[in-house]
Parts: C-alpha cells; sequence; structure tokens
C-alpha cells in the first residue's frame, strides 16, 4: 500500500532494439490505461546531448563517467506531451540528432552514466506508483535492471528490415540502407556491452511486431496489463 493509502500503481516494463516500436507502443499503452511514460532512451540521449554540447569526446569513458554526475536531467513523464529537459533547456528535439544517435551507445555504455541514470528511472517509476495508476517504462534494460520485479515484461522485436523502415521514416530518410547498417551497428554495441547489454529475460513475452499493426500490438500489451491487474486484485482480496 501507498503512503496514501491504496495499492501501488502498475509497472509496464518493455525493452527491444530501435526500430521495435517500443515508444510508439509504450505511449499507446499508457494513454489507453492513463498511466505515465517513461523513455529511458530519451534520457541515455539527453547525457550524450550533453556531453557533446560540453566538448566532451563521447568515446572517452573516463571523462564521461568524470562528468556524468553534473547534468540535471528532468523527464516529464505525460504521455500525449513527454519532456525532455537538461538543466533547464527544452532538449526534446535537439536529442533526436543525427549526431547524438552516433554518439549514444557509447556514452550508455559507461557504468556511470548508467548507475546514475538507473537510480533516476527508479525514483520515477516509485513516484508514479505512489501517486498515480503506474507508469509504462520503455528501454534497453528495464525488465531485466531497471524494474526486473514488474508484472508485465515485453520485449519487442521485429525484422531488421521493418526496423530499418520504420526507422527512416521517423528520421525522414530514403536510405533505408544506411539506416539498417546504423541500426545493426547500435545493436551489437548494446548487446555486448559490459554494463547492462541488451538482453532478453525468461520471464519477459516476446512480440514480434513485424507484421502487426501498432493498435494490435497496444492492443496484447493492454491485455496483459489489465490481466496482471486482475490477478493482484484477486490475491489481495482473498
Amino acid at each position: 500500500m501507498s503512503a496514501q493509502g491504496h495499492a501501488e500503481g502498475i509497472v509496464i516494463a518493455i525493452d527491444g532494439p530501435s526500430g521495435s516500436g517500443k515508444s510508439s507502443t509504450a505511449k499507446g499503452v499508457a494513454r489507453a490505461r492513463e498511466l505515465r511514460y517513461l523513455d529511458t532512451g530519451a534520457m541515455y540521449r539527453a547525457m550524450t546531448w550533453w556531453m557533446l554540447h560540453q566538448g566532451i569526446d563521447a568515446n572517452d569513458a573516463a571523462a564521461v563517467a568524470e562528468a556524468s554526475s553534473r547534468p540535471v536531467i528532468t523527464m516529464g513523464t505525460d504521455p500525449a506531451a513527454p519532456t525532455v529537459d537538461v538543466d533547464g533547456t527544452d532538449v526534446a528535439a535537439a536529442i533526436r540528432t543525427q549526431e547524438v544517435t552516433t554518439n549514444v551507445s557509447a556514452v550508455s555504455a559507461v557504468p556511470e552514466v548508467r548507475e546514475r541514470l538507473v537510480a533516476l528511472q527508479r525514483e520515477t517509476i516509485a513516484r508514479a506508483r505512489r501517486e498515480a495508476s503506474g507508469i509504462v517504462v520503455e528501454g534497453r534494460d528495464i525488465t531485466t535492471v531497471v524494474a526486473p520485479d514488474a508484472p508485465v515484461k515485453i520485449f519487442l522485436t521485429a525484422s531488421a528490415e521493418a526496423r530499418a523502415d520504420r526507422r527512416s521514416k521517423e528520421v525522414e530518410t530514403d536510405d533505408v540502407a544506411a539506416t539498417q547498417a546504423d541500426l545493426a551497428r547500435r545493436d551489437q554495441l548494446d548487446s555486448s556491452r559490459a554494463a547492462s547489454p541488451l538482453t532478453q529475460t525468461e520471464d519477459a513475452l516476446e512480440l514480434e511486431t513485424s507484421n502487426l499493426t501498432l493498435d494490435e500490438v497496444i492492443a496484447i500489451v493492454v491485455k496483459l496489463a489489465d490481466e496482471a491487474v486482475g490477478a493482484v486484485e484477486g490475491s489481495t482480496a482473498r
């Protein structure tokens, strides 16, 4: 029970590689169930943007580690209008540039960065559970590290071609082959890093989205969430 005297809200954890549909699915589920939403990847992008803005080499792990405690990263959790601020500056658009995309895997691999941002993520989750109906959290280590006890754990996947096509439309480029190559590069970096690599837990449902519409994927996750809430309510009623 929370401090307000009601059951704490649900946590829906969604992991998966770039282009698998995490963000669209997570925001859709959050809107459908009136939950808060957290894009943890945006937090790593915000940290990367700050490093680059400060002239710090993203590939200099020691320099990144030393500076990782300095930026103040604030995330808005409204799924209809999520915000990302660094030191009071709105960087929601700035963190989506190709420069940030190219460097974010290197910054994300630094253990000190992950330690700090995971702590912030867990604080956000705890606040949403206390103050709201819960939260949908998406990223690459949510089911394994950030919220391993989440009652709903999803691992989204899609074919390389589907992911590249989606990401190309998102960034408005016609060079799908280059996008696919960049996704493959990030997959390798994210899956092989020593700190919190992208992996699928045994208890996470793998959901292959290549041939599913966004609405179909959202409906599947919402159904799982409803079943999880029903199971909790049923156990507390006994």
